[in-house]
């Protein structure tokens, strides 16, 4: 399967008001994620779908994210299939964490990349 034609976007690309979907699972989301973002776990994605067409139903884009590009490149060209404006977070997380945008965590704790 080629992702070639699957629109991406570096972490540099990504709007400090735009919309992050997050679709690592709990474990991964708790241990740090980008605030504001909407969580739906891919393992979850086909049964929450209606959430991310309310999220988008004003036209804005979906960017999303995993931990490193792999699940968010399987979403994103689902999205897309779906006629949903959507990237792919290139490098995921640990490009996010490495390019210091900032990281947030439900509890208060030190946010990382799990």
């Amino acid at each position: 399967m080629s992702f070639a034609q699957l629109p991406a976007v570096d972490v540099a690309g990504v709007p400090s008001d735009g919309l992050v979907l997050d679709v690592r699972e709990d474990d991964e989301w708790a241990a740090g994620h980008v605030e504001g973002a909407l969580h739906i776990p891919m393992s979850d994605f086909v049964a929450r779908f209606g959430e991310v067409t309310e999220a988008v139903a004003d036209g804005r884009k979906a960017f999303v994210m995993c931990r490193v590009g792999g699940r968010s490149a399987q979403v994103t060209q689902y999205l897309v299939q779906q006629g949903i404006d959507a990237a792919n977070i290139e490098g995921g997380m640990q490009a996010w964490d490495g390019a210091g945008r900032p990281m947030v965590t439900d509890n208060g704790n030190p946010a990382f990349v799990l």
